[in-house]
């Protein structure tokens, strides 16, 4: 607010959409900011500038040219990939900036391998708005195939265009970077309303049964507990073998512990944190079988109606 406004724009040109949104909303609310919460403001900004390095500025073109004319541009290009941080590309970056429509008849348009890759690398939000529109099939094969993502070779990120056959380097080293997956369709589909994420799971499902397992469990998992109001949390405890809470209580903290035990009785919390103060070492895959075991019987509540699980605005997952 204090620079000049082509300085300021300069500034804004480097930042991402998300940042871009959130700075605009922060220079709105600095209007009814106090003479004393500016110069607070301003004052930590100096302080924590003074921590910047002068190397910091600029260092990743320095680098990058500096090494291009010690050693070539494909030695450099292959040193580079290796060792440098990596970013998305400018083609991603600029999916980040589309409207939701334009997106949509991207994924429409392209290979679905193709639009799978522009899926992943989307805010989890938007890229379930831009499926949406989508013929169901091909909601469930971009789904299926931004699941099974894993890494893809850095060209490919770098030139969507070329992206099947950057993606099928042979023996070359190439940096690669993760992207995708179970996790990241998991987060997507939890942004999708209530129907849609549940035709398409069963979609999926008809493909590669445990790949959709994965992605259901990926999409709300133990921790998720942490979500449910006490009631909703209360009935899905009484539905769990106290052995079994007592092992996946054992793996998390004191707090989420504390939680799920104030929603039972004082005897049965006594015993269960008894159980729990009894066990010793215990296997992490034991925890995560007695986890899964407590969130499948979340699924089935939440399917039978008998619990709500909050989602993404007003819809129910």
């Amino acid at each position: 607010m204090l620079l000049d406004e082509s300085e300021a724009a300069t500034i804004l040109k480097h930042l991402g959409p998300e940042e871009v949104r959130q700075l605009a909303k922060s220079m709105f609310d600095t209007a009814n900011a106090s003479e004393g919460q500016i110069g607070q403001a301003l004052d930590q900004f100096v302080s924590e500038s003074r921590n910047v390095s002068a190397l910091a500025v600029g260092a990743d073109a320095r680098i990058r040219t500096v090494i291009h004319d010690a050693v070539g541009n494909v030695r450099a290009d292959n040193i580079l990939a290796a060792v440098a941080p990596q970013s998305s590309a400018a083609s991603l970056e600029m999916l980040r900036w589309m409207d939701i429509d334009a997106i949509s008849a991207l994924l429409a348009n392209e290979h679905p391998q193709v639009g799978a890759l522009i899926l992943s690398v989307l805010v989890p939000d938007v890229a379930a708005r831009a499926v949406e529109t989508l013929d169901e099939a091909l909601q469930a094969e971009l789904v299926l195939r931004a699941a099974q993502l894993t890494a893809v070779p850095a060209a490919a990120i770098e030139d969507l265009e070329s992206v099947l056959a950057s993606a099928n380097i042979g023996g070359q080293r190439v940096a690669k970077r993760p992207i995708g997956g179970p996790g990241d369709v998991a987060k997507i589909m939890k942004k999708m309303p209530k129907q849609l994420s549940e035709r398409t799971i069963r979609a999926l499902k008809k493909q590669d049964k445990l790949l959709a397992q994965i992605i259901e469990e990926e999409m709300f998992i133990f921790e998720n507990l942490r979500d449910l109001d006490a009631k909703s949390l209360g009935t899905v405890l009484r539905s769990v073998d106290a052995a079994q809470l007592a092992v996946a209580l054992k793996g998390t903290d004191a707090d989420m512990a504390d939680r799920c035990l104030a929603t039972m009785s004082k005897r049965a919390s006594e015993t269960i944190r008894d159980e729990m103060a009894e066990m010793t070492m215990v296997k992490r895959t034991d925890v995560d079988d007695a986890q899964k075991a407590i969130m499948q019987i979340v699924r089935q509540m939440a399917a039978s109606g008998e619990i709500m699980i909050a989602g993404a605005g007003d819809d129910y997952v």
